[in-house]
């Protein structure tokens, strides 16, 4: 925590406190609703904005920063590199232009396309160039992270990963931490597919909180990042309250239970990557 941000973070491999909460806006349309969304998410208090290049929505989450009053050096921004295109330094500066400031606070492979080595130069290019303060990848397991740390001169500092109960990837969770590598969740909702679980429902009931929080919380409370995605102002407000219970042992060993994955150092499995 700092006095500017009461959030918790952690440090991140570059010395850089990422906030252990924060707004995706994946599938959030570009323009009125995208920067709604934002706004209602720093007005609540959020500090950490996460979009991407495929998303088509940075220059609504550029505005919506802007028009908060918030000095920029209090939000922490993620976007991340389009792997269909070919070279990730010219991509954060058209980011950069989108988005209306002058850097970035973290640039990500947005998935190993072609493999999880050859855009690496470039990410690394565009940290030295300062066009952003820290690099990393997202949806890599465990295989390819080693093989990205064999020729990295710069290690990435996150790997935004698909993560709930459900897809409990605990053992890409310890490779993460092993290396360095702060992993950070996106979709711990599912995509609202598991707010009727029946066992998240009871666990919510049973300490007066709301499915969609247990599974944020849960989430937080492994150690990593979490992103939650919403548009409506009041699942913003309740998301971002998280930061003021714990789930029991026996709450998360339950929630654990939930997996489908074999707590597996995969990203993704075979049959759910679009690559």
């Amino acid at each position: 925590m700092t006095a500017n941000n009461p959030q918790l973070t952690r440090t991140l491999s570059n010395g850089a406190e990422i906030p252990l909460l924060g707004l995706g806006v994946w599938q959030v349309e570009d323009g009125p609703e995208t920067e709604r969304a934002v706004a209602w998410a720093l007005e609540k208090g959020y500090r950490l904005i996460d979009t991407a290049q495929a998303y088509g929505n940075e220059s609504s989450v550029g505005r919506a920063i802007r028009s908060s009053g918030i000095p920029r050096e209090e939000i922490f921004l993620t976007t991340k590199f389009y792997p269909g295109s070919r070279d990730p330094r010219v991509e954060a500066e058209k980011s950069l232009g989108r988005l209306g400031t002058d850097y970035l606070d973290l640039y990500l492979i947005h998935w190993p396309k072609g493999g999880p080595t050859w855009a690496w130069p470039g990410m690394e290019a565009a940290g030295e160039a300062g066009l952003t303060k820290g690099i990393g990848i997202s949806n890599f397991g465990a295989s390819e992270i080693q093989e990205l740390l064999k020729v990295s001169q710069i290690q990435p500092a996150v790997n935004q990963i698909q993560f709930s109960p459900f897809e409990y990837r605990r053992a890409l969770v310890d490779a993460c931490e092993d290396a360095g590598v702060v992993a950070q969740a996106y979709s711990p909702l599912g995509t609202g597919r598991h707010l009727g679980d029946p066992v998240v429902e009871r666990i919510a009931s049973a300490s007066g909180r709301t499915p969609a929080q247990v599974l944020i919380r849960w989430a937080i409370q492994k150690g990593l990042s979490v992103i939650p995605k919403s548009s409506h102002r009041e699942r913003i407000d309740e998301n971002f309250d998280v930061l003021d219970f714990d789930l029991d042992e026996e709450s998360v060993s339950a929630l654990d239970a939930l997996d489908t994955t074999g707590q597996t150092p995969d990203a993704l499995s075979r049959s759910g990557k679009w690559w």
